[in-house]
């Protein structure tokens, strides 16, 4: 029958990540202070960072350590996750195609944002930072620094964008359970939140508004003992997600299997980069030839409608300029169930691949990223996120088109939750409700 899933030992967990920016295609361009102009130093970011994220920021070592602490947090996630081969899912296309599943959401918190919500709130810790502050989308980076932080004594307050919190409200239990303390975003405890509330009363939030939410709590704090913690876009963000992909390398080969096509899920970037960063060196070193797809909501179209260009992290103009794909900070992007993909930037890393043309881009509609997910499910018995469901409907177009062409493809794409918190989005789709 060969293999249904392909594991590896504890042992085996990566002991670096791994950082693609020594090895990019050409310099990722440097964020820029907006008053100046000019590029952004490391002194400049220690404001609401710790001084090692900063370092890993902008290293160019090709690797970099991961401490004890961190990989033995990484364990107690479950870490190595399983690569799954979908032959069920397989049959039911009728596709030559292998299809293969790297499976992030069987961890406690559901998704693949605990890799780096426990290695900054380690190193936060570290430095003697008693709490951290974010914004959160659908909940699931809000759930994981809730969960990180609870392990390494720290306090976290999550500004969730308000749409999210309507729609999920276990997610802010669990943040909740986790020790946080969960705002509907936009909120009335920011100047910058009665703001957009003065504005827009019915604002349904935004990553963008929310970050600077979060933001401007820690620079406010008196006592200076709060730092920002981000779970996508950034490069050290990305740095941490590269287990993923590290992994999925040690499990093709152990299949003796190369993958044609790597497909991931794109809001800020974190997933998508943690899956394919580690296997895109391999190819800028010749040693694969895979085609990588970035998947995205038509409803935030950030790279394949947005501009290459700088622009502001967040709603309020308060980070420093990043280059990147972008929306622009003021767009407000329709409420959806994929929460976690409504931001209107994308990581500076991504961006340059995509403007490279080493990363395609693809979107959809919510519609048509649920019918998939049902397919999923209905073969392979899980029950994705709305966000994963974006890589599903991607990984079975290309299996579709290969059994067009008879053609013995091997489809890897990263299922980085479940969805057994978005139940609503399902039940919405069961009543015929998601039209577009």
């Amino acid at each position: 029958m060969g293999y249904v899933k392909i594991t590896l030992e504890e042992d085996e967990v990566p002991r670096n990540f791994q950082n693609i920016l020594p090895d990019l295609p050409k310099p990722l361009e440097p964020p820029l202070n907006p008053a100046t102009n000019k590029p952004v130093g490391p002194s400049d970011l220690e404001a609401i960072f710790p001084k090692e994220v900063i370092r890993q920021e902008v290293s160019q070592e090709r690797f970099i350590p991961i401490p004890e602490e961190v990989r033995e947090a990484l364990l107690v996630l479950g870490r190595p996750t399983p690569l799954f081969r979908a032959r069920r899912l397989e049959k039911a296309l009728k596709t030559p195609a292998k299809i293969y599943f790297k499976h992030e959401g069987l961890n406690p918190c559901g998704s693949h944002k605990p890799n780096t919500a426990v290695a900054q709130a380690y190193y936060n810790m570290k430095e003697g930072v008693e709490k951290l502050a974010t914004e959160t989308g659908a909940g699931q980076w809000g759930t994981a620094l809730s969960y990180a932080t609870m392990l390494f004594g720290l306090g976290c307050e999550v500004f969730m964008v308000k749409s999210s919190f309507a729609q999920k409200p276990y997610r802010k239990i669990m943040m909740e359970t986790y020790g946080a303390k969960v705002h509907a975003s936009p909120s009335e405890i920011t100047s910058y939140g009665k703001k957009v509330l003065k504005e827009k009363p019915n604002h349904p939030g935004t990553l963008g508004v929310a970050i600077s939410e979060a933001i401007e709590t820690v620079v406010t704090d008196k006592k200076g003992k709060t730092k920002y913690s981000l779970g996508s876009v950034l490069n050290h963000v990305l740095l941490h997600q590269s287990v993923i992909g590290q992994e999925v390398r040690a499990q093709l080969a152990k299949a003796d299997e190369q993958a044609d096509y790597v497909i991931g899920c794109i809001g800020g970037g974190s997933n998508f980069g943690g899956i394919a960063l580690p296997l895109i060196y391999d190819k800028l070193k010749g040693k694969n030839n895979t085609e990588f797809i970035a998947v995205e909501p038509i409803a935030c179209p950030s790279t394949t409608k947005g501009e290459y260009k700088y622009d502001f992290g967040d709603s309020a103009g308060m980070t420093p300029l990043m280059k990147m794909y972008t929306l622009g900070k003021d767009f407000i992007p329709d409420p959806l169930h994929a929460g976690g993909l409504r931001y209107h930037g994308m990581a500076p890393i991504i961006s340059l691949l995509v403007n490279e043309k080493m990363v395609k881009p693809v979107a959809y509609k919510q519609k048509e990223v649920f019918e998939a997910a049902m397919v999923f499910a209905r073969s392979e018995g899980i029950i994705a996120a709305p966000e994963s469901s974006h890589a599903i409907k991607a990984a079975i177009d290309k299996a579709l088109e290969c059994r067009k062409k008879n053609e013995e493809k091997t489809i890897v794409f990263n299922l980085s939750g479940h969805g057994l918190l978005d139940l609503g989005g399902y039940a919405d789709y069961l009543a015929g409700k998601i039209i577009d």
